[in-house]
């Protein structure tokens, strides 16, 4: 039978596991720039990183590179917590870029510390291994994040790009390692940013 100074601290660790569970609820409340595929309303956070953990299964075949999906999985899954303090900064929004990184780690160290240790420290570990954007897991969920917004633009007629006047030029900046990742995911890209330059929806340079 279980102790019972072992008994409390398996009621500890529910607690804090509890606690973290109900707070990173607020999560669905921060929306995103990028409209649903339908263009009837904007994205929240919890839908997004929904989505890139289904991109993940799905298009782990097209990667240059071996990943660890459930390591990436995860890593989508808690990537943009950080937002619940820290606020969505839109992908072009050069002022906010500023403050960001200060702002998410802030966040951070509050959000994932809820946890119990062992667990806030691991989430913690691939926040910052998807941050620094080096090993070939990060480089896939990186590729996830921006190729889904993509295809959402894509699927409401470009609905963002012209509502923030945005040109190819930022697309390609932002998406630049994007081909060391997967070529074809790349070609695909250049494909839609090329449809809706046509189109009118994104300023060619």
């Amino acid at each position: 039978m279980m102790g019972e100074n072992q008994r409390q601290a398996r009621e500890d660790r529910l607690k804090k596991q509890i606690e973290f569970i109900i707070e990173v609820d607020k999560v669905k409340n921060i929306f995103r720039q990028t409209y649903l595929a339908d263009g009837q309303r904007k994205e929240n956070d919890a839908e997004h990183s929904w989505h890139l953990a289904l991109c993940a299964v799905l298009l782990k075949e097209h990667m240059k590179e071996d990943v660890d999906l459930t390591k990436v999985m995860i890593m989508v899954l808690i990537h943009d917590l950080v937002e619940i303090d820290a606020g969505d900064t839109y992908a072009y929004d050069t002022a906010g870029a500023a403050t960001k990184r200060a702002r998410e780690v802030k966040a951070a160290d509050r959000i994932f510390g809820l946890l119990p240790e062992d667990q806030g420290v691991y989430f913690r570990e691939l926040w910052e291994e998807f941050e620094a954007y080096e090993t070939p897991d990060a480089k896939f969920a990186h590729l996830l994040d921006n190729f889904q917004p993509l295809l959402l633009n894509d699927a409401s007629g470009g609905r963002s790009w012209a509502e923030h006047g945005v040109h190819k030029s930022q697309v390609c900046r932002r998406n630049e390692r994007i081909p060391e990742t997967s070529e074809i995911i790349w070609e695909k890209m250049l494909e839609i940013m090329d449809k809706h330059i046509e189109k009118g929806n994104l300023k060619a340079d």
